[in-house]
């Protein structure tokens, strides 16, 4: 099963994008989804968490609160990013991840930049 990202580019500071990410084939049993971002010699961080399962929290990075907001569709394997309000630290690769509790398997994409110009 391949992840496969959408939507980056380059934008300025202000605007708006909207990161899609879609699978391969549909996977099963999906437990959360969420959206990660990293910048050259830093690690990965969170973005924004959805869990499919247990109520459907909802989490955010605290940078990004108030200005991004996650969705998506379990049953398709969908999974979307809308960010706005964009800063230029906003600067990116951003990655798409899905756990599967059927299986264990965290899935991530191949990844988006996301570049927001001052």
């Amino acid at each position: 099963v391949q992840l496969v990202e959408s939507g980056g580019g380059l934008v300025q500071a202000g605007g708006s994008l909207r990161l899609s990410c879609a699978a391969s084939r549909s996977i099963a049993s999906i437990h959360a989804m969420g959206w990660y971002r990293q910048t050259p010699g830093n690690e990965r961080e969170l973005v924004a968490r959805m869990w499919v399962t247990g109520g459907g929290d909802t989490i955010y990075a605290d940078s990004v609160k108030g200005r991004f907001t996650i969705s998506g569709d379990a049953d398709k394997t969908t999974v979307y990013l809308q960010m706005n309000s964009l800063k230029p630290e906003d600067t990116a690769a951003y990655y798409c991840n899905v756990y599967s509790w059927g299986t264990g398997t965290n899935y991530w994409g191949q990844g988006t930049q996301v570049t927001v110009s001052s």
